[in-house]
């Protein structure tokens, strides 16, 4: 059994996050978008879990597995894997001495290291791994030079890439080289453009919980998708007042201060991925780049978002025609979708054939492309 998977996103209890977010709206968002595995996210808030009580088994076919992300020492982000409800409020229990805001914010602070958190975590029978790992302000990269200095004697389960990075990122570090890599959208909203804009594919044996937690440990990812690494915002060296991009030597020539603005220069994700390094690329799953749908028909309309109307009417035509998102991007002949759109057709073969010209981000300016 073949799923996608997206296990990490927010709900309406954490900052900068739609209110709109509910089971309901994020399950047909998973219908149209075509994942089969939804990480709920934020399962540590007490009310959140119980408006997903009715709902972990539901008619659109999407396995549920309790998720959330929380802030440890050095603001560093840590994702975990549960199996059921009872396993979060017994971690939550674990965890409220070390938190002022557990039972109200989506994404808790925890006063502990990463070695503490990973701990309860095991205890009480979840996984774990850095959220958004080479991330500048609140990855693992950020702060640590190597796993064991964040989570020291405890194992890692996986580790989450990011929107900024690809497989390719992590294969030469020699720490990760059994690790599982993740690829999630870390979605604040039930918006299809951006709930399953990186996913898994994993291979399973049964529509379980269990079994896909299992397909984690025992590394069926079949494969991961997710952006092209420069349309991240963080990918290049850059100032984060003006955005000028340098390379490593010339931060360091510059005292890591932007000679144009006096701006910080921030060391860009790709940069401390390779500097990162130490062995070889490893064998991982293939890493699909994809380009979520609607920016595809948005850059090809020349509209302002995937929200306007025009780009809504084609983008449900495409729906209603092939079933959900992901199979548009991957998998449905382009002489079909050229029958609804030529040009979006076009945009698509360019995707599939690597045919697109990418513009990086940096200093916390979003990358773009054009075909």
């Amino acid at each position: 059994m073949i799923l996608n998977a997206d296990f990490h996103i927010h709900s309406p209890f954490s900052m900068a996050t739609s209110g709109a977010m509910t089971p309901f709206s994020l399950l047909e968002a998973c219908r149209i978008k075509g994942i089969s595995v939804l990480g709920c996210g934020d399962a540590l808030h007490p009310e959140w879990r119980m408006m997903w009580e009715d709902f972990l088994d539901n008619d659109k076919g999407v396995i549920i597995v309790p998720s959330m992300e929380v802030q440890g020492e050095k603001r560093v982000h840590h994702l975990i894997l549960m199996e059921d409800f009872d396993q979060c409020a017994q971690l939550s229990d674990l965890m409220r001495p070390y938190s002022k805001n557990i039972d109200t914010a989506g994404r808790p602070n925890i006063s502990l290291s990463g070695e503490d958190i990973a701990g309860m975590v095991h205890e009480t029978g979840g996984m774990v791994g850095p959220a958004h790992a080479f991330t500048p302000w609140t990855g693992m990269y950020g702060h640590f030079n190597n796993v064991s200095e964040c989570y020291g004697e405890e194992k890692i389960d996986f580790l989450e890439l990011g929107l900024s990075a690809d497989s390719s990122y992590g294969a030469g570090i020699g720490d990760l080289r059994d690790v599982p890599f993740l690829t999630n959208s870390d979605a604040h909203s039930a918006s299809v453009h951006k709930l399953g804009r990186e996913f898994n594919r994993i291979k399973c044996g049964e529509p379980s919980v269990k079994s896909v937690l299992e397909c984690i440990r025992s590394g069926d990812i079949v494969m991961n998708a997710g952006f092209f690494p420069e349309e991240g915002k963080y990918n290049r060296t850059a100032c984060t007042r003006c955005y000028r991009q340098f390379s490593p030597a010339e931060a360091e020539k510059y005292g890591w201060k932007c000679p144009d603005d006096k701006g910080k220069i921030k060391l860009g994700v790709r940069d401390r991925a390779f500097l990162n390094s130490d062995s070889d690329a490893g064998e991982r799953p293939p890493y699909l780049h994809i380009i979520p749908l609607g920016e595809i028909i948005q850059k090809i309309l020349g509209v302002s978002s995937p929200e306007t109307r025009k780009c809504r009417s084609l983008y449900m035509s495409l729906i209603e025609s092939f079933g959900n998102e992901i199979s548009i991007l991957t998998d449905v002949k382009i002489s079909e979708i050229r029958e609804i759109d030529s040009a979006v057709a076009d945009g698509i073969h360019a995707l599939r054939s690597g045919q697109v010209t990418l513009y990086p981000g940096g200093g916390g300016k979003y990358g773009s492309f054009s075909f």
